[in-house]
């Protein structure tokens, strides 16, 4: 006979930093009951306009909205009582009671947040409905959604080390180190495929590869660095350039003025989808914003990175990823004004020195968590059986930050 189905609510989004380690733990917990014999249930609530709702039904995931509210930071407290931020947190106690009659009716053993706006109300209405809360956090330090939470969770799933000597007292004897989860895919991935997929004959495999992204719309900051560094870096490099579907025409332009020696090795291309874990594969340095989802992914491959934060990130998270992981010789971070010259100061030693790039690759593996899905998946099993926090689960091999 069947045990009955292990139900959970999933809460989190707008941005796929929220979204895709949610959905990587649900594809996570629906293997780990499957090999029991055990099925899953999954109810997501997020906002109607967040990447959420088009992943979650294209999963198959039932997904419900509630309503909630953006707060516009700001150090000025005028700006702060500003009417938008005031109109929208009046928006939040309407989401807690749609998320309340959510849960009420679905009954989950878990409710599992991952940060955003949304996770406001679903996670105070978990609370109501005295149903086990696990948070989870992507970057160093705790996101505006999760801290308003932390009072009310059952488990704090952070993503580093560092985070823990950030929290509250009470929060820390809650909290677990599991990582960041990555879709396993992005692990699976082989150089030679990535040559054959993107047609990349005229690379010489004698040299290195540089992957160049700025997310899924491409970098206007990075592009322009890039591109103005190119001549420069197609001496010593291959390049793969994803560069947002928007700024693919400019850039080609600009291209077609390299001489054909240089040119063969210049792949661009306005989004990489399915051949990314390939090219991950493929690249010996990769610069990059510094998202907590780029963060994870790179450290579990331990690929060595030069990252350009996003300055405007909320909460500068952008800059204290890359900061963490430059402390610990794992990444270099150019934050401030960054230029060409400075690009290629940063990226230069690493073309030049294999062994360099090995210590950088060694280090920031040092730091990545391929199995943080696995890790979160036991958080959440153990929270819905009711198990104390053990105090040291998760929190083993990674080496301590200086500070």
């Amino acid at each position: 006979m069947h045990s009955a189905p292990f139900r959970l609510v999933v809460t989190g989004g707008g941005t796929g930093g929220h979204t895709y380690p949610a959905l990587t733990a649900v594809r996570t917990l629906q293997a780990r009951l499957g090999g029991e014999g055990r099925a899953l249930e999954t109810l997501w609530i997020g906002t109607a306009d967040g990447l959420e709702a088009r992943v979650a039904p294209a999963e198959g995931i039932a997904f419900t909205t509630v309503a909630t509210g953006k707060i516009r930071r700001s150090k000025n407290p005028i700006k702060l009582a500003s009417p938008a931020n005031v109109r929208d947190m009046a928006r939040v106690p309407l989401g807690v009671l749609q998320a309340r009659r959510a849960i009420d009716q679905f009954r989950p053993d878990v409710v599992l947040a991952t940060g955003g706006y949304v996770a406001v109300p679903a996670g105070l209405a978990a609370r109501m409905c005295h149903r086990p809360l696990v948070l989870h956090e992507q970057t160093v330090r705790l996101g505006l959604a999760n801290r308003k939470l932390a009072a009310s969770a059952a488990r704090i799933c952070v993503s580093s080390e560092s985070t823990l000597e950030l929290l509250s007292e009470s929060a820390r004897s809650v909290a677990v180190v599991t990582g960041n989860p990555v879709r396993p895919e992005v692990l699976s991935g082989h150089a030679d495929r990535a040559v054959q997929a993107l047609g990349l004959w005229g690379f010489d495999r004698q040299l290195p590869t540089v992957y160049v992204t700025g997310g899924a719309q491409g970098s206007q900051q990075i592009n322009e660095l890039v591109g103005e560094a190119l001549p420069w870096l197609l001496q010593f490099a291959n390049v793969i350039h994803q560069c947002g579907p928007a700024n693919e025409e400019g850039l080609r332009a600009r291209a077609a003025g390299l001489p054909p020696e240089l040119a063969g090795r210049y792949h661009l291309a306005g989004f990489v989808s399915g051949e990314l874990p390939d090219v991950l594969a493929l690249a010996d340095v990769v610069v990059s914003r510094s998202g907590a989802g780029t963060l994870a992914e790179l450290t579990a491959l331990g690929k060595p990175a030069v990252f350009v934060p996003l300055a405007s990130s909320a909460g500068n998270e952008q800059v204290h990823n890359a900061r963490h992981l430059e402390q610990a010789g794992a990444a270099v971070a150019l934050t401030g004004e960054v230029t060409a010259a400075r690009l290629q100061e940063a990226v230069g030693p690493l073309l030049a020195d294999t062994h360099m790039r090995w210590g950088m690759a060694e280090r920031a593996r040092a730091y990545g968590r391929p199995d943080a899905a696995d890790r979160l998946v036991d958080e959440i099993l153990s929270a819905a059986a009711g198990q104390p926090v053990t105090g040291q689960a998760g929190r083993r091999g990674e080496p301590s930050l200086p500070r």
